[in-house]
């Protein structure tokens, strides 16, 4: 059986409207080791955001959950932080235009990148929105996500991507490596089983765990755990990736557990996952 540790690369705690850091006691309760902690979108945490103060308060408010979180986890918790593409359109609602927007978006690049230089945050966050959008919002949602690859080079970090489905970035990749930033420091969040392009963070689907657990490339695992109240098992819940990696364990996959939970992490985000445990 698999017993080293276990991480969930991509949920939510939410102490403004859900459980916070209850969530990753429930994790760490069957086996979780080790959370990265996405902040969710802003308007979700504290409304409409103006400028980079905005952006401050809702990384603040990630940063101190995953802190609560780190303290619970017999591995540690960290914070990534950035932009959800969406915001693109909540901007657009209220009367900017694309390229306006994307310069508001970009100021939260900017915030996110100081947060990883200057040490509470592992990653950046950012991505283009996975529903149809005028040619003006794409162009200037992969201007944002450009900006972010470029920041996240100069701050040596991983972006976490927030994209449209399907299985072939090799798109995003190159976008990736013009701006300096190599493929391999690129994740796909809600990820099928293998992708062309960036690393996979597959969703815990049993169907595409097993499919990336049957190949020989980097992936990791994740629940997109949304941490809201009135959808408490949404996306998947905290309990869920320990509860897959069991699961996939008994079926012989010891060896690609262990690339997703400690070979992937050490070489997209340059932590070791075995040092960290307790």
């Amino acid at each position: 059986m698999y017993d080293g540790p276990i991480l969930d690369n991509h949920l939510h705690l939410d102490p403004v409207n859900g459980r916070g850091a209850e969530a990753a006691e429930e994790f760490a309760n069957v086996g979780g080791t080790h959370l990265n902690v996405l902040n969710k979108p802003s308007w979700h945490l504290v409304g409409d955001v103006e400028g980079a103060e905005g952006f401050r308060e809702t990384f603040d408010i990630t940063v101190e959950v995953t802190e609560e979180a780190d303290e619970i986890l017999p591995g540690r918790a960290w914070p990534v932080l950035g932009v959800h593409p969406g915001l693109i359109s909540q901007l657009t609602d209220r009367g900017f235009d694309a390229e306006a927007a994307a310069e508001l978006m970009k100021t939260g690049i900017e915030v996110a990148a100081e947060y990883v230089a200057d040490g509470p945050a592992l990653a950046i966050k950012s991505g283009r929105p996975h529903y149809d959008v005028s040619d003006a919002v794409w162009e200037a949602s992969n201007e944002v996500m450009s900006y972010a690859f470029e920041r996240a080079a100069e701050v040596g970090c991983a972006v976490q991507l927030h994209t449209e489905g399907g299985e072939d970035f090799t798109d995003v990749a190159q976008l990736a490596e013009a701006e300096g930033l190599p493929r391999e420091r690129v994740v796909k969040h809600y990820a099928n089983g293998h992708i062309e392009g960036p690393i996979p963070s597959v969703i815990c689907d049993k169907d595409e765990l097993e499919r990336a657990c049957g190949g020989d490339w980097p992936f990791f695992m994740e629940t997109d755990f949304i941490d809201d109240p009135d959808r408490p098992g949404a996306v998947f819940g905290p309990k869920t990736v320990p509860n897959r990696t069991k699961w996939l364990a008994e079926d012989g996959y010891e060896d690609s557990l262990y690339r997703a939970h400690v070979e992937t992490p050490a070489r997209v985000y340059g932590v070791d996952t075995e040092a960290t445990l307790e």
